[in-house]
């Protein structure tokens, strides 16, 4: 499933626990992950595909972290 991530509402963004997320949910690597969170919490959308079995997990742990997002497909 393809999610587009808006923005972090956060008053103290966690920049290492945003990156673990994204790369527990993704297929993505590490660092790509930390790259991708930078670009999040600079205000711009970032796409990434969760795994279809880990969806209901990874909505829960992006609104833990105050991550806005959409479904994309």
């Amino acid at each position: 499933m393809k999610l587009n991530l808006l923005s972090c509402d956060a008053q103290r963004p966690d920049r290492r626990a945003i990156a673990k997320c994204i790369a527990e949910y993704t297929s993505l690597d590490d660092s790509l992950c930390s790259e991708l969170t930078d670009i999040l919490l600079d205000g711009d959308a970032v796409d990434i595909e969760v795994d279809g079995k880990n969806t209901s997990s990874a909505f829960r742990a992006l609104r833990k972290l105050s991550i806005d997002y959409e479904i994309v497909e």
